[in-house]
């Protein structure tokens, strides 16, 4: 297994910043000096990918232009002698790694998102999925760096997952554990966003996915689930027997910058950093 395509869904419209995101994609807001974006970028990079796939929306367009060259900004900075400004706006991606762009025309779910980026990954490539808006500072590595020997290993598809407190369960997709050793996980089940009574157990999914490439055959065919959408959740559900589902818990600090207080919590901990 060599994992080289990553997908990143930043369709979403971030009304839990608005009025801010009315003008500035959410994944554009900065953490400290860069957008919440490159730190995921950062990470695929660091765990292999050379490809790198945005699945965007309308107003999206500053996602494209900060992934684009700036040949007015970069001539500016060499003019004024600013060669470490120069060398930071040059260097958002290495020059080996791909950017591709496809659109999300309507909002139908995050399996939805995955299911548009088919067209850029081939039929027996397995691939990553990275949710911006779980910043994780892994260590002594990138959370998705870490959950390459699992999937290679296990040779289906791999979760990373945190555990959180009961009260929050219905705020996440759930796996149902079966067996554990270390920390991988064979997974019996998951449920997106089950209630507190019935949560299989405290262990929620977070951002970063590493996907069989037959997931993408399922999404394909899946039903609406919950919200009326294409859940990829429901679709990983269907991978538990075949070619078979591991969660990881990966090491390293989680921020939800989703939302305003993990979004200022972060700020705050790179800041410091």
């Amino acid at each position: 297994m060599q994992l080289r395509k990553a997908v990143f869904p930043v369709a979403g419209l971030g009304t839990r910043f608005l009025p801010a995101t009315k003008s500035v994609p959410k994944e554009m807001l900065p953490i400290v000096d860069r957008p919440i974006i490159q730190y995921a970028v950062d990470e695929a990079i660091e765990a292999g990918c050379d490809t790198l796939i945005f699945v965007t929306g309308r107003s999206k367009r500053a996602v494209e232009d900060y992934f684009d060259r700036a040949p007015e900004l970069e001539a500016e900075l060499e003019a004024k002698g600013k060669f470490e400004a120069l060398e930071a706006v040059r260097n958002i991606i290495p020059s080996h790694v791909k950017v591709l762009f496809v659109r999300q025309h309507t909002p139908l779910g995050l399996g939805h998102a995955v299911l548009c980026a088919r067209p850029m990954i081939g039929a027996d490539e397995y691939f990553a999925v990275m949710l911006p808006d779980d910043l994780i500072d892994g260590h002594p590595e990138g959370v998705l760096k870490q959950m390459v020997p699992v999937a290679e290993a296990t040779g289906g598809s791999v979760i990373a997952v945190e555990q959180v407190p009961r009260a929050d369960v219905s705020k996440y997709g759930v796996i149902d554990p079966e067996s554990t050793q270390g920390t991988v996980t064979k997974v019996r089940g998951i449920v997106e966003k089950p209630s507190v009574e019935s949560a299989p157990s405290t262990f929620a999914v977070v951002g970063r996915y590493i996907l069989h490439p037959s997931i993408m055959d399922t999404l394909e065919t899946l039903q609406p689930g919950a919200g009326g959408e294409i859940q990829l959740t429901d679709a990983l559900a269907q991978q538990v027997q075949s070619p078979g589902l591991h969660a990881y818990r990966f090491s390293g600090k989680r921020f939800d910058c989703g939302s305003k207080q993990g979004f200022l919590t972060a700020n705050i901990y790179f800041g410091l950093r």
